[in-house]
């Protein structure tokens, strides 16, 4: 049986250790964790989607009285890596609907063409000049040199001399616009279309910025003479 004494002693104990907590707990931090700001998605960088907003449609009436009309929609012009890896190369992935519409002034169908590609503008082009000139020379001189002996007597010595010299040089042109028909739809109706999807062109020899925008061509022909009606995107650079 425990004494008073004794049973005071142990329930001191038990409040010095409950009171104490336990001995691996880490001390609280009044400031709180360390926690590390969360970037802000307006300042995550933007992924070219590709998408090219299109000029309106144009419109115009031919000499006989045909109303024409021709545009595109719904853009897709992307600069890809080329296949060649050269660094002079250009290469795209394009996209896009192109429409035409004829309307008569008798009614009934006409004949014609749509026309649907691209103008591709580099500003430095270097195909049709000289690409890249490694030049060199090497020449030499013989000749006789007059030395004096200590007699007072002329002595000949001969001598020879050498030049050596080359350089590198690159051939640039000023820029050229490079036209890429893609299709020309013939057509006997009065709303001709074509849709481009996935499509890669390319052009060489273009150094620096590229510029590129669509284009299509609305011909109408009948018996007594033709109409042509050209439209154009809008210029991406790339």
């Amino acid at each position: 049986m425990k004494t008073p004494m004794l049973r005071s002693a142990v329930v001191a104990a038990v409040i010095a250790v409950a009171s104490a907590g336990p001995a691996s707990a880490d001390p609280v931090d009044p400031a709180g964790p360390d926690v590390q700001p969360v970037a802000d998605v307006a300042d995550a960088p933007t992924v070219d989607d590709g998408k090219v907003a299109s000029n309106p449609p144009i419109t115009d009436t031919s000499p006989d009285g045909w109303i024409m009309t021709v545009g595109g929609r719904d853009e897709v012009q992307r600069g890809v890596p080329p296949l060649t890896t050269a660094i002079s190369t250009r290469e795209y992935q394009v996209s896009g609907t192109f429409t035409g519409s004829l309307k008569g002034p008798a009614g009934g169908p006409a004949q014609g063409v749509l026309e649907v590609g691209y103008q591709i503008g580099c500003g430095i082009e270097m195909t049709t000049g000289n690409g890249v000139i490694v030049s060199g020379n090497a020449g030499g001189a013989a000749g006789l040199g007059i030395g004096i002996l200590p007699n007072g007597n002329d002595l000949e010595i001969p001598s020879l001399g050498a030049s050596i010299g080359g350089g590198v040089a690159v051939s640039l042109k000023p820029g050229l616009v490079n036209i890429v028909p893609i299709t020309k739809k013939t057509f006997a109706g009065t709303a001709p279309w074509v849709g481009i999807h996935n499509f890669r062109i390319k052009i060489d020899g273009c150094v620096g910025e590229s510029f590129i925008r669509s284009y299509a061509t609305l011909a109408k022909s009948n018996d007594d003479g033709d109409g042509i009606l050209s439209w154009y995107g809008v210029t991406k650079s790339i």
